[in-house]
């Protein structure tokens, strides 16, 4: 199947002529840029097909931007009114499935364009924490090395009395190892399996044996432990606004689909192997 000519040819021919805009009063959305026969190409036209670029060439400057957009979309006009015959299927049913997408789409974005009320916040709130358990938090600094050797040599050392955050600035390799070896303060789920199951295993003011995870061997010293608390509201507020909308939009798609007259009968017995047969589309 032929390509159509590239946005990136476009760009290349547009960066070297680098033809300057002529000034319009007011343009919107329906100013006519060009005409290819009798097809006219707007500005709401090129605004589509820049929102649909890659970011790479979003980047570039406008003048290259809009010259490369109108060229392209003039040699599309073009090849499209040369075009005889009847479209094949693979076009037509594209057309189609994407007039379908994004329609939906708008349906969907109806739906999460309504307003959330605080009911329906705090509703969602007291879902998610008013009943959770509390979580335990640790705060605590390691020291991570290569080998187990180097560990084992390490616990040694401080058991002897070597400071902790000054070990830790001279021989970890971790990132943390400049700030003495400080994690701050992690919950369940933060650390990999086995760092947090050694932590979860200390007390506050205990240096670990080395444990062994992905990046090596760590030793820890677990300073504080802490039961972590619910967050406020307002801290969580976005968060909760975007769960509602979307609880919203699946809710209306299980009821418009229900409400919907649909037969799926003529489905049936269908092979499913037959979406391989794309030459059907040709």
């Amino acid at each position: 199947m032929q390509k159509p000519l590239t946005f990136l040819s476009s760009l290349a021919l547009a960066a070297a002529v680098a033809l300057p805009v002529a000034a319009q009063d007011e343009p919107g959305v329906d100013t006519v840029v060009a005409t290819v026969n009798d097809t006219e190409i707007t500005l709401g036209h090129m605004l589509v097909a820049r929102a649909t670029l890659p970011q790479q060439y979003q980047q570039l400057p406008d003048d290259v931007l809009f010259q490369g957009i109108l060229d392209q979309l003039v040699q599309q006009t073009a090849l499209a009114d040369s075009f005889t015959g009847e479209l094949p299927p693979r076009v037509t049913l594209s057309i189609e499935n994407e007039t379908r997408s994004l329609t939906a789409g708008e349906a969907i974005e109806g739906v999460m364009a309504e307003d959330v009320s605080d009911e329906e916040l705090q509703a969602a709130y007291d879902a998610q924490y008013k009943d959770a358990e509390p979580e335990q938090e640790f705060n605590a600094s390691h020291i991570l090395v290569e080998t187990k050797e180097e560990a084992d040599a390490i616990k040694a050392e401080l058991e002897g009395g070597a400071d902790f955050a000054e070990v830790a600035k001279e021989k970890s390799t971790g990132p943390s190892g400049p700030g003495g070896g400080s994690l701050g303060w992690f919950g369940p789920g933060m650390m990999v399996p086995e760092f947090e199951e050694a932590v979860a295993g200390m007390e506050a003011g205990g240096v670990s044996e080395p444990v062994e995870t992905q990046f090596g061997w760590h030793v820890i010293k677990l300073n504080e432990t802490r039961t972590g608390e619910a967050p406020a509201l307002e801290d969580v507020r976005e968060e909760l606004e975007t769960q509602v909308r979307q609880t919203k939009v699946q809710t209306a798609i299980e009821s418009l689909t229900e409400a919907a007259k649909v037969d799926r009968s003529a489905a049936e017995g269908i092979d499913p192997t037959v979406l391989k047969n794309t030459e059907w589309l040709n």
